[in-house]
């Protein structure tokens, strides 16, 4: 199957291109919708964070303690890198066995860190960056998270930089301050009909 990487940054409007091309017939896998239903009551990866972080990083419902983690994450690199051993694994695992499963005019991977993990070049045809000015995105992030400004740049430090996304990008879709939604989505509709016409070879 035909296969493109889409990534952004946080607040760069991927969720919603991913959407679009999902009612359009695509297969879309999600990485962090993976991600969260493993951290979530019961997820598979929810011992093993206990194990490694203590009682202290679950929350009274069962799921990980985001904010509990976030915290700890942006306080020490060896943390992040503690949690994604723990994680990755299983959302490759998980990924690969939906991948297995997809059926779809071409399958797209929803990968937020796509860019930074270094693994995907060889694994899709194509990498899709849904491209927003910095600002855009604090201010749209700030909108539907209620997390503080602080708290999204200091998130956004942790991704890779606009530059090295555009980089790394086979097709852009620009998604600044002053794009429409109508105009974001013809512009997603051209690029799912290049990628139907790729998918059919």
């Amino acid at each position: 199957m035909f296969k493109i990487g889409l990534t952004g940054g946080i607040g760069s409007g991927k969720s919603s291109v991913a959407r679009w091309l999902a009612e359009w017939g695509a297969a879309v896998i999600d990485t962090d919708d993976v991600a969260h239903s493993l951290t979530a009551p019961g997820g598979a990866a929810i011992d093993g964070i206990r194990a490694h972080f203590g009682a202290q990083a679950i929350a009274a419902d069962g799921a990980m303690d985001r904010a509990w983690m976030r915290e700890r994450v942006f306080a020490a690199p060896e943390v992040r890198r503690e949690l994604e051993a723990i994680l990755h694994p299983l959302i490759g695992r998980e990924t690969e066995a939906q991948a297995t499963a997809a059926t779809g005019l071409y399958l797209v991977y929803v990968v937020p860190l796509l860019v930074e993990s270094g693994r995907w070049r060889n694994r899709v045809d194509r990498i899709c960056v849904v491209d927003c000015d910095p600002p855009t995105q604090v201010a749209r992030v700030v909108l539907r998270s209620g997390l503080t400004e602080d708290t999204i740049r200091r998130i956004m430090a942790a991704q890779a930089s606009r530059d090295d996304r555009l980089a790394a990008a086979d097709d852009v879709i620009d998604n600044g301050g002053d794009v429409t939604t109508a105009q974001l989505k013809t512009r997603v509709q051209a690029l799912h009909d290049r990628w139907c016409a790729d998918a059919r070879g």
